[in-house]
């Protein structure tokens, strides 16, 4: 059976609406689905409505920025009660404070010559305020593309050169992640249920034993197996780490986009799906 538990939305940096993601996924064969948008559970809703009306099975998601003694990583969060009030404290606390930091970069691009109407762009993201979505409100205006091009020496820069040098170059200032304290979120967890895993590890690094063995410890309960970030290496390690830990193992397309232009490969879903028959313990999230 085919699912997906990591998605991204319009509510964080994904580029279709919570509806148009359900009916994407579901002209692929997806029957169990999860939105996880960062560090904001304002899409469930829709997302699950039209979930149903395309007859696929909504899990509630949530993808987080924590921080462990100084350590940044991603989790997934399931099946959890999305209500919670503290919950909802934490997410708008997390939300301000990236906003806060959306803007001193904004302001560090009008300085070294970028037009750019900084509260404009805030205003139009209620909830988190993605990088990728700036980089494109700064390309569309012919003088800063024009910039962008002159500085880059290059006519066609793909949208992570120009974050890579415009958002998270150190000489400009780097817009750094609004990340929350893991411990906070354990605690948090015990009260209002799910299961929280450790997302596409094998994208930063955080295979290692050590760090795999200290989460489980402390609680966590899974692995992010498949995912498109992720080496054959990294698939069969983080599966190996799975059994070794008794890890819950998952998988997830961390679709965000249709790729533009005359490009043969649109997305993921050209070449990556993920069957739960070889995800050990996924039924306890599904």
């Amino acid at each position: 059976m085919l699912i997906d538990l990591q998605l991204h939305s319009t509510y964080s940096d994904g580029y279709l609406t919570p509806t148009e993601l359900a009916r994407f996924i579901a002209e692929q064969g997806v029957k169990i689905a999860a939105l996880t948008d960062h560090n904001t559970v304002g899409g469930l809703d829709e997302f699950r409505q039209a979930c149903r009306a395309c007859k696929i099975k909504p899990i509630t998601g949530v993808e987080l920025y924590v921080k462990l003694r100084g350590r940044r990583i991603n989790l997934l969060w399931f099946n959890f009660d999305d209500t919670d009030p503290e919950l909802h404290k934490i997410l708008r606390n997390s939300q301000i404070r990236r906003r806060n930091k959306a803007r001193k970069a904004l302001i560090n691009l009008v300085k070294i010559g970028f037009k750019i109407k900084v509260e404009k762009i805030l205003d139009k993201y209620t909830h988190y305020i993605p990088v990728n979505r700036m980089a494109d409100e700064i390309w569309v205006l012919p003088a800063n593309r024009a910039k962008i091009k002159r500085e880059l020496e290059n006519k066609n820069p793909t949208e992570n050169e120009i974050i890579g040098e415009y958002f998270y170059n150190k000489k400009i200032g780097k817009l750094h992640e609004s990340y929350v304290s893991i411990e906070r979120i354990l605690k948090l967890r015990r009260r209002i249920g799910g299961q929280l895993i450790l997302n596409h590890p094998g994208k930063h690094n955080q295979l290692d034993k050590e760090l795999l063995e200290k989460l489980k410890k402390m609680g966590i309960d899974g692995l992010e197996i498949f995912s498109p970030h992720h080496s054959v290496g990294s698939v069969m390690y983080a599966q190996f780490m799975a059994n070794q830990l008794d890890f819950i193992a998952t998988g997830g397309s961390d679709f965000h986009r249709h790729e533009r232009g005359a490009v043969k490969i649109k997305n993921c879903y050209d070449y990556f799906k993920v069957d739960s028959k070889y995800l050990r313990r996924i039924n306890e999230i599904i």
